[in-house]
């Protein structure tokens, strides 16, 4: 049976319903598209990093400081006629748009085995998914980039796609970049690893990453067990970023979240908008307004990184 978006808890469903609910409407003279290209090189000396939001329950829809729109979508088993919304949505506020491709169905019980997954890709069995989300951001009004499966470098068994052989997963990235661009052209690509220790082995090739997306999230309970102390945001990026800087690409934090205290957030909140001289190559932040949907090791449950529902008492 085919299911919708709307089944599953990363959903454009909310995103786009909020914006159509509030009458939304495109100006024909609004300009698109011109606020944040993820594949700038560096971020202007002096300025803060470009803010960004994969916000599917609306938190942010009327912050004119967000420039980009991060979109999650499955490429099984979705219905993807919500998307050219997203697109209006996201048009309509001035904002870029950064998808997501996760290879996979959201339905636990429907996912094929790492190696099944991996000789699909590269057979084209999967062509038809990835040529129906392409063929749609191609015709894009906004700017669009797409990062296909992140954090392949992890270990924890948490994606499919995650801890191949280096050249297997490089042979599937670079088949996802080559069949995309011959639908959308104009689309960028973001290569994405979670910022681990071996990461450098998975990177494709200058000529396939038009930006590299890192993922940080801090958690003060975490911090304070492990540490004894809070840890800050450019502590948590910097290992990651050291490790990618090599390849002077722009980079991104494509996914950004963190749970704690007031006096904890709040520090947080500052420093991922201000300028961070440290981190030259790093041209934007995006935040991952909603409930972790993966559980963190040693009892730490699933984190609720949305705002105000991050702040614990």
């Amino acid at each position: 049976m085919k299911r919708t978006m709307k089944s599953y808890p990363r959903s454009l469903a909310l995103l786009v319903a909020m914006g159509l609910a509030a009458g939304l409407t495109l100006s024909a003279s609004l300009s698109l598209g011109a606020s944040s290209d993820l594949s700038q090189t560096a971020t202007p000396q002096g300025s803060a990093p470009d803010f960004g939001a994969y916000d599917p329950y609306g938190a942010f829809s009327t912050d004119k400081t967000v420039k980009i729109e991060h979109l999650f979508l499955p490429w099984e088993d979705v219905d993807l006629a919500s998307l050219p919304a997203a697109d209006t949505y996201a048009a309509a506020r001035n904002r870029t748009i950064l998808i997501t491709i996760e290879p996979w169905t959201w339905s636990q019980q429907w996912r094929v085995t790492p190696t099944e997954l991996k000789d699909g890709i590269l057979s084209g069995k999967y062509d038809p998914n990835l040529d129906a989300i392409c063929r749609i951001a191609g015709g894009m009004k906004t700017a669009v980039t797409i990062r296909f499966a992140h954090e392949m470098e992890d270990k924890k068994g948490r994606f499919s796609w995650a801890n191949w052989n280096p050249a297997d997963y490089i042979s599937a990235y670079k088949h996802v970049v080559d069949r995309c661009k011959t639908l959308a052209p104009h689309a960028k690509f973001m290569w994405s690893p979670k910022g681990d220790d071996g990461l450098a082995a998975y990177y494709p090739g200058d000529n396939y990453v038009d930006a590299i997306g890192l993922s940080v999230f801090g958690l003060q309970k975490f911090d304070r067990d492990k540490y004894g102390r809070d840890r800050t945001f450019s502590e948590l990026l910097k290992p990651g970023y050291d490790r990618v800087v090599q390849f002077n690409k722009p980079i991104v934090v494509a996914e950004l979240g963190y749970s704690g205290s007031k006096d904890y957030v709040a520090a947080w909140d500052a420093e991922v908008r201000k300028p961070l001289p440290a981190f030259p190559k790093l041209t934007a932040v995006v935040y991952f307004n909603d409930k972790e949907v993966y559980p963190w090791p040693e009892n730490y449950g699933l984190p609720d990184w949305r705002i105000k529902q991050n702040i614990i008492n």
